[in-house]
């Protein structure tokens, strides 16, 4: 086979959902894969630091402002001349050529600005809303995250169920059980991170219900009376006024810990060093956060609903986001309770290793195989 992919992602935006999914699928496919014949739309730098095969064709794409992201890859004489028999874009079908030439697969993670407009900036829903509904009917196949997404997909577009694909993300190597004694080091040295906490890492959208887990903290610490600290880590954004705010509005925002954005190569520690983490989105096409801390042998509290039981299975304890007594009580279930704690440790970890990417780079080749082969 022959295989166009737009990488630009696995440079440019790593460190979030769709730039670690891009890095990872490509990384992966080359270490699996000297069969078939790729070739890469991203910065000739990823030559040396992906240690690309032979059978893995660069196409230096130098810019990465931002804006350009949205626009087409300079494609055209590469994908008419029948070098490439398939061309995914990883990151929700942006910058899929309007000239088709070949077969064309995208990687459509959610439809959030569909199910929930209001928890996305105006930029990116207009964006969506304008090239999303273009970009759909051109497919050949489409690949998501979760079952959940699947079908989200087919409500949303009317796109035929039987041509969308589930691979699962997994967490990356570096997310493991490490030392508690240099990860409260880690955590104390380079974001002031002090005493036990409870962790929450991801966006700052309100989707990510942030708001309900300082409430829920707040009345969590009115009834443990050991020293505990909760940290909300992630980039600030514009919403950060509102959770600071809602923080000191229930007096507890020395309690209430914002380190901002937690660099990849310092996060498992950060994960590890960690009493309990909390995840109680109101909507997710995968939830990659918890099976990151899941990875790191930290129990996970998580919501019951979207993707996310389908992700955790059993192995975090699954609560209504909406409720923020149910959340506070399972925190202090958690933290009360040992062998409760314990189990959701050892189930987590069993849990995590059953993703990997590369089990995601092997169906993402059966995918590109079957599509391919279709007539």
């Amino acid at each position: 086979m022959r295989i166009g992919i737009d990488g630009r992602a696995a440079k440019w935006y790593r460190g979030t959902g769709i730039g670690t999914y891009t890095y990872q699928l490509i990384n992966c496919l080359n270490k699996i894969d000297r069969i078939n014949d790729y070739t890469l739309f991203m910065p000739e730098i990823c030559r040396k630091e992906m240690n690309l095969g032979k059978n893995f064709i660069l196409n230096n794409i130098q810019s990465n402002n931002e804006n350009n992201f949205w626009d087409e890859v300079n494609t055209p004489n590469i994908l008419k001349n029948g070098r490439i028999q398939l061309y995914h874009i990883p990151q929700n079908g942006v910058g899929l050529p309007a000239i088709k030439n070949c077969k064309f697969v995208i990687t459509l993670h959610d439809v959030i600005p569909y199910k929930m407009p209001e928890t996305v900036s105006d930029r990116y829903l207009k964006l969506f809303s304008e090239y999303i509904p273009k970009i759909v009917p051109m497919c050949d196949g489409i690949i998501t995250v979760s079952n959940f997404s699947k079908l989200d997909i087919v409500k949303a577009f009317n796109f035929p169920e039987e041509k969308i694909y589930v691979t699962s993300l997994a967490s990356e190597d570096i997310y493991k059980p490490l030392n508690k004694y240099i990860s409260k080091y880690i955590a104390k040295k380079y974001y002031d991170i002090k005493d036990d906490f409870i962790l929450y890492v991801g966006g700052f959208s309100p989707r990510k219900n942030i708001i309900g887990i300082i409430k829920s903290f707040s009345k969590f610490i009115s009834s443990y009376k050991k020293p505990i600290n909760l940290v909300i880590a992630g980039n600030r954004g514009k919403s950060y006024s509102i959770y600071k705010q809602c923080a000191e509005k229930l007096h507890i925002q020395d309690k209430v810990l914002f380190p901002g954005f937690i660099s990849i190569n310092h996060l498992p520690y950060i994960y590890n060093a960690a009493k309990l983490f909390v995840y109680p989105s109101l909507y997710e096409g995968f939830g990659l956060p918890t099976v990151e801390a899941m990875a790191c042998g930290i129990p996970v509290i998580t919501s019951n609903i979207t993707s996310i039981p389908e992700v955790v299975d059993n192995s975090a304890l699954l609560i209504d986001p909406k409720d923020t007594d149910s959340l506070c009580e399972s925190m202090l279930n958690v933290l009360s309770n040992q062998a409760l704690y314990n189990n959701l440790v050892k189930s987590g970890l069993k849990r995590a290793a059953q993703f990997s990417w590369e089990k995601t780079a092997k169906d993402t080749i059966r995918v590109y195989n079957k599509i391919i082969n279709e007539k």
